[in-house]
């Protein structure tokens, strides 16, 4: 039997659970116009899967596989590829709802089968003692380490494996049931090559085992250079979960501190399990509806990075050109933009999924909703960041403001935290502050007397 290995979010060969499928097989990956019809041409998530997509191609090549590329939907993909005897397919889970809605569709076509290979635990695997979903990240953080054993980290190796014949040297456009092979360039997806500049996955492991000591004390460090630059290789799965784990039970060993890291690993972990029991938090808050605003200007103002309060539109401008944002940063911002702005999360979370290389649905779409207070585990609706007092703490010297906004570098670093001097004096080129903060503190808390 045929068996067809979809590539998705596991853009690699190494501890693989596809590669564990046994027989003659398809290695696949599907450019799904689904998704790419959404994005601009200049999206660079687009440059970056496809660099890796190339790499995954070779590597598969190396071991006598080879990868056959695909633009089009899955459904019409998959439909198509039926037609040449394929029954099964094989593909790592998804939990987001469109991700559950595709899987499904192709379920009526083809034989799926759902692979755990993004995450540590299955979703139904850690529950209360009633069978309920854990609500709050603490007991769900403490029952993962009950659970844990060696084989939740178990390394995958290859299956024997034969390469099902085809032409694995084009890529294939399915349209409407035509089958059109066009040229392995970026181009014929119709979108421009960008160079995205991350770091390989195991240099980025390697580097982060010497910082690891200092993880909790300066991961909140705006420009500390501290955490692990590993969000976008977990995120498309170029580098395993189990092998990051794997690393970190070697570390414990020789006596280093690993469970801050493994902490905002099954934070990770949490944000996709309270999406796959509770897929409306995609767009539906859970415990209350706050005040909002439909200020377009203030909104304009945001996402041009033109709210003159500089650690927010540093942060802003640190996306719009790297499409990355310190996490410390998301927290500040999704608070300001919340309760500061009183703008409505669902958009906040719509441009962050616009414009992050590492974007993924239940950990943005979680963030947002901890930040609005409305979630599952949320912030308090009365814990409102003073981003004045966050730039002071965790970036005093300014360094991170000046590097996003460098026309910034000639203004006194304590100006940067200071309210006063912002409402007060003229920056060329450069905004007062939108509203004052304690303005906007008592507007928000007034909202919901």
């Amino acid at each position: 039997m045929k068996k067809l290995l979809w590539f998705r979010r596991d853009l690699r060969i190494e501890d693989s659970m596809l590669l564990t499928t046994k027989g003659e097989v398809l290695p696949l990956f599907i450019f799904d116009t689904n998704l790419l019809n959404t994005l601009e041409a200049n999206d660079r998530r687009v440059s970056f899967i496809f660099e890796r997509v190339l790499k995954l191609k070779a590597d598969l090549k190396a071991i006598g596989l080879d990868l056959a590329l695909f633009y089009g939907t899955p459904l019409e993909v998959f439909t198509y590829l039926k037609t040449l005897g394929f029954e099964e397919v094989y593909a790592a889970v998804d939990y987001d709802a469109y991700a559950k809605e595709r899987d499904h569709a192709i379920s009526s076509v083809l034989h799926f089968h759902a692979l755990n290979d993004c995450y540590l635990f299955e979703p139904n695997e850690v529950l209360k003692k009633d069978g309920s979903p854990y609500l709050v990240f603490t007991p769900y953080y403490k029952a993962c380490k009950q659970l844990y054993t060696q084989f939740h980290a178990l390394k995958y190796v290859k299956a024997d494996q034969s390469l099902s014949n085809f032409d694995y040297d084009v890529l294939w456009s399915i349209q409407n049931g035509i089958q059109k092979p066009l040229h392995i360039k970026l181009e014929s997806l119709g979108f421009a090559s960008l160079h995205v500049n991350i770091l390989e996955p195991q240099k980025a492991l390697e580097i982060f085992t010497c910082k690891i000591d200092a993880y909790e004390e300066k991961r909140d460090f705006l420009d500390a250079d501290a955490t692990s630059h590993l969000s976008v290789h977990l995120r498309f799965g170029t580098i395993s979960i189990r092998e990051v784990v794997r690393h970190l039970v070697a570390l414990k060993k020789e006596g280093h501190p690993t469970e801050p890291f493994f902490r905002q690993l099954i934070f990770r972990e949490f944000y996709a399990y309270l999406l796959y029991h509770f897929p409306k938090l995609a767009w539906e808050n859970y415990k209350y509806s706050p005040p909002v605003s439909n200020d377009e200007e203030a909104y304009a103002r945001f996402i041009l990075a033109q709210t003159g309060y500089p650690l927010v539109d540093a942060a802003i401008t640190e996306l719009l050109e790297t499409g990355l944002m310190h996490n410390r940063a998301r927290m500040i911002v999704g608070s300001f933009f919340t309760k500061h702005l009183m703008l409505p999360w669902q958009k906040g979370e719509a441009f962050f999924a616009k414009h992050l290389l590492d974007y993924d649905a239940s950990a943005n779409v979680l963030s947002w909703q901890w930040c609005a207070g409305t979630g599952i585990d949320p912030q308090p609706y009365f814990r409102i960041f003073n981003p004045y007092a966050q730039s002071l703490k965790f970036d005093k010297e300014a360094h991170y403001i000046k590097r996003y906004l460098p026309l910034l570098r000639n203004v006194p670093s304590a100006s940067l935290h200071n309210e006063a001097y912002l409402l007060h004096h003229s920056i060329a080129g450069y905004p007062k502050p939108i509203i004052a903060h304690e303005s906007a503190r008592k507007r928000f808390l007034a909202s919901f007397d």
